[in-house]
């Protein structure tokens, strides 16, 4: 049989010869192969490259949308934390006014106040606990909010009856300034023995009012070596305050005061280290905190 041939006549513009190229039929399909062999290569290629670009464009979407819901989730895990803390801070201050309302034995505070707003690695652990974790937290949380609002709606019912007991009860900070000295067992400062420190000593600037912590009357304005300038007002209910360390008096025996009146100035008289008062509160005749029976922050 006779080959087959396929001649390709190249003719150029100017005079030149032409040119002819001859392949054989083998020749041929052997091109037409690699050629079909590169055209599916180039179009398996190209769809590749295409699903491959779909791809990576969802695994950058998923990529972001993971980052979005870890930052939800840290700042939903720093919102229940933060939650956390207020519900604590209302459970403390509930606990204050059953106390007041003599619902509830001092002993349900059994724990000193705290200082300071936490430790940042204990915070840094609660955000990275586990989910578990985290719902039961929630779960602890929500229990503790509705048993707080059940015992506030019982304190609600039971101040709306009881003003008068109220306005009579010490409740507020007799002056500006900071705890120096807690209702404790200490080494006295200028003694050095082991005694029980009766009030609280509230620093503060020299000169800063102090006013009546509650309604009443005053029954005491004297000076001692140890009080300094001392005044004792008596309330309703059994209840008696004293403030200690005056550099003036602004009230007279006999006055009737009421919450938050000035009644005398800080000072430094008497057995004192730099200007604060001593505060304390009585019920009847006996000696209490008077940490707890300050709803103030």
């Amino acid at each position: 049989m006779d080959k087959k041939f396929l001649s390709l006549i190249i003719v150029p513009h100017n005079k030149g010869k032409f040119k002819t190229i001859t392949f054989s039929e083998k020749k041929i399909k052997f091109f037409k192969g690699i050629a079909i062999f590169f055209f599916t290569a180039l179009i398996i290629f190209l769809v590749d490259y295409f699903t491959m670009n779909v791809t990576r464009q969802k695994y950058r979407d998923l990529n972001e949308e993971n980052a979005r819901l870890k930052e939800t989730i840290v700042q939903y895990k720093y919102s229940t934390s933060k939650l956390k803390t207020t519900i604590d801070h209302f459970e403390s201050y509930a606990k204050k006014l059953n106390v007041m309302a003599g619902l509830k034995s001092p002993d349900v505070l059994e724990v000193e106040p705290g200082i300071g707003g936490g430790d940042n690695d204990q915070e840094i652990s609660s955000l990275n606990s586990p989910p578990d974790r985290e719902l039961n937290s929630l779960q602890s949380i929500r229990q503790k909010a509705v048993k707080i609002e059940n015992n506030l709606n019982t304190l609600t019912h039971f101040f709306e009856n009881q003003t008068l007991k109220l306005s009579a009860t010490p409740s507020i900070w007799p002056t500006k300034g900071y705890l120096s000295s807690a209702y404790t067992w200490r080494n006295d400062p200028f003694t050095g023995k082991w005694t029980f420190h009766k009030g609280i000593d509230i620093a503060t600037n020299s000169g800063n009012p102090i006013v009546a912590t509650a309604d009443g009357v005053v029954i005491q304005r004297k000076y001692d070596k140890i009080g300094g300038n001392t005044i004792k007002i008596k309330h309703m209910f059994g209840y008696t305050t004293v403030y200690c360390h005056l550099s003036k008096f602004l009230a007279k025996v006999g006055q009737k005061v009421k919450r938050g009146e000035a009644i005398g100035l800080v000072g430094e008289t008497g057995k004192a280290r730099g200007p604060h008062v001593h505060y304390e509160v009585r019920l009847n005749g006996k000696t209490k905190n008077p940490y707890y029976y300050i709803l103030e922050e």
